[in-house]
């Protein structure tokens, strides 16, 4: 058993309006994003399923061209290869959660959460 706090895991600043906190287990990884107002990820699309819980704010997700906007406490399932984007409408955290692990984060292969907003 491994115990985590999120308090305790140093945020990379991947870009001026979006911090990242990651968990890698065996089989899943799961990311806590703050993202300001006005963040945007980029279009992308990954191999893991993934499932993006938003704990406050307002996102405006955009997945294999359906539009789809949460508020705080409701969650979304991108399934594995996905072509998708967010927008921050407001000041936002996330909690990601994908399978199998970003072996693409590992890596550091995120090129696209580092540039832009």
């Amino acid at each position: 058993m491994k115990h985590h706090n999120w308090n305790a895991i140093p945020e990379e600043q991947m870009n001026a309006l979006v911090g990242r906190k990651v968990i890698h287990g065996e089989k899943i990884t799961v990311a806590r994003l703050r993202l300001a107002k006005g963040a945007i990820v980029p279009l992308h699309s990954h191999v893991n399923e993934q499932i993006s819980m938003l704990e406050s704010g307002r996102m405006r997700f955009v997945i294999a061209g359906d539009e789809k906007i949460l508020g705080a406490g409701e969650s979304l399932q991108i399934p594995p290869h996905a072509p998708h984007m967010v927008e921050a409408l407001e000041d936002s955290v996330a909690v990601d959660l994908f399978s199998p692990i970003r072996e693409d984060w590992i890596r550091g292969d995120d090129a696209y959460l580092r540039g832009g907003s």
